[in-house]
């Protein structure tokens, strides 16, 4: 079936918006507008980062209680958002484990230590360890593993198969991915204020019991993934068996936060009629 439901994205006050469900099988259920234009991720380039530094672990090129970041800190600390470094820089400003501080120093300095541990750049190693293998060929890191990649809906969707059904990592390191870590963590989450708990996992955001919340009033708390300043989501629901990817080219703002659970809501409506 192609899902009615992405046609919604139409509506939105945006340029250019384009968007696609997969199942966990990796059948595209349907996508709506250019589905092979590459967009700028923004913070949905975090899980792609986290999926290398999780096949880094799996080739045992780091551990992940190993010390990384600020003293004290290791790479489950700064994949979870615990390191204690600020937002957008490189500056201590909690004791490691103490508070949920999203921070994209923190997913530069993951990136810095998968390539001195593995001798690669980056962006190279996502290339050959993720974007490569998945055929994500609209897929590149322009910069910062935090935010800096850019993408298209197809690529996302082959990306989102494969977290449902992993080809490149063992799932029970997925499972951990998306399980909460340090229990109890408040912090804020960036455009919808302060949560307590501000659940996360490995490298994704998990719904949890967050309100209010970027996906829908019926996601299932289990859903976690990411979204983007650029105006950019992907989540994946493990109870609806399904991910949703859109990208737009209209930055996160008001407009965002009302659009985007209303679309998740249709879709997971459809998915269940």
């Amino acid at each position: 079936m192609a899902l009615e439901s992405l046609a919604l994205v139409a509506k939105w006050p945006v340029a250019t918006a384009a968007a696609g469900v997969v199942r966990a099988d990796g059948t595209v259920l349907g996508t709506h507008g250019p589905a092979r234009l590459r967009f700028p991720l923004a913070s949905v380039t975090k899980p792609l980062a986290a999926y290398a530094v999780l096949v880094a672990y799996e080739e045992g090129a780091i551990e992940l209680d190993e010390p990384a970041g600020p003293p004290g800190s290791t790479v489950r600390h700064l994949l979870a958002h615990t390191s204690g470094l600020a937002f957008d820089e490189h500056r201590v400003t909690a004791p490691p484990g103490e508070r949920r501080l999203y921070s994209n120093a923190g997913f530069e300095q993951l990136g810095d230590h998968i390539a001195k541990a593995t001798d690669i750049p980056f962006a190279e190693y996502l290339r050959q360890a993720v974007l490569e293998p998945l055929g994500m060929t609209d897929t590149s890191l322009e910069g910062s593993p935090a935010k800096d990649g850019v993408s298209s809906v197809t690529d996302l969707l082959r990306f989102a198969a494969e977290v449902q059904a992993p080809r490149l990592l063992d799932p029970r390191t997925v499972a951990e991915a998306m399980t909460v870590q340090y229990p109890g963590t408040k912090g804020v989450l960036p455009g919808y204020g302060h949560q307590n708990p501000n659940d996360w996992g490995l490298g994704f955001e998990i719904r949890g019991a967050k309100s209010p919340h970027w996906t829908g009033g019926s996601s299932s708390p289990r859903t976690f993934g990411h979204f983007g300043q650029s105006g950019t989501f992907l989540w994946i629901d493990p109870e609806a068996r399904a991910a949703g990817v859109a990208l737009t080219d209209r930055a996160f703002g008001p407009w965002a936060i009302e659009a985007w659970p209303v679309f998740t809501d249709a879709v997971l409506s459809e998915l269940r009629g």
